[in-house]
């Protein structure tokens, strides 16, 4: 499966027709237009019902293609909680472990991250945690193992100039170690992309 994952993100990239994360390294940058032979004459408009569907793609695939159904519950949960379900969305999916773990630049890609997680590098509150979809709650602490602190996905995160470490992490990147303080809302979240949470609650609640 890991093998796989860089040709993956490249291909989210074409296929929702931006530069999803970021990267210098995306092919989006080159090739504004989605894979394929009839990709660069791509011309069509999307319907509202389009529109839509691109946004949960690109929310889905911005946290390493989550499977459907595990989105759709994201989106039940996101209902159930107080206040905006949008915004809810957002701050339950910054919650996923290999999300913080990226954005805490202990990982060069979301994908390097859920494979630190599930590889036993990463310890929750002093305990080891082997699941992407993890809960983080505010005020738990998130830390690289001693053992796997010089691991190559880690170096190569911790050195990216492509990212800024968001407002609601504190980290110690000496220690590899940092904290979740609170949930947070979109305008806090650092997209390189626009993300249309209230489109996706709209394709949900259709």
């Amino acid at each position: 499966m890991s093998a796989k994952r860089p040709e993956a993100k490249h291909k989210i990239d074409r296929r929702l027709k931006v530069n999803l994360w970021g990267r210098a390294k995306s092919p989006y940058n080159n090739r504004q237009y989605g894979p394929g032979q009839h990709g660069p004459n791509s011309r069509v408009k999307l319907s509202g019902f389009g529109t839509q569907l691109q946004a949960k793609q690109k929310l889905k695939g911005y946290y390493g293609n989550v499977g459907e159904k595990q989105f759709a519950a994201y989106y039940k949960d996101a209902v159930r909680l107080k206040g905006d379900t949008s915004q809810n969305l957002i701050g339950l999916l910054e919650q996923r472990l290999d999300a913080v773990v990226y954005r805490m630049k202990f990982a060069p890609t979301v994908f390097a991250a859920r494979q630190l997680v599930s590889h036993n590098h990463v310890m929750v509150n002093g305990k080891r945690v082997n699941v992407g979809s993890y809960k983080i709650q505010p005020g738990d602490e998130i830390e690289i193992r001693e053992g796997s602190k010089q691991h190559q996905n880690v170096i190569g995160g911790l050195a990216s100039p492509e990212r800024d470490i968001p407002e609601y992490l504190e980290v110690d990147e000496k220690k590899v170690k940092g904290k979740f303080i609170r949930i947070p809302v979109l305008e806090d979240v650092p997209y390189p992309v626009q993300m249309e949470p209230n489109l996706v609650v709209e394709f949900y609640s259709r």
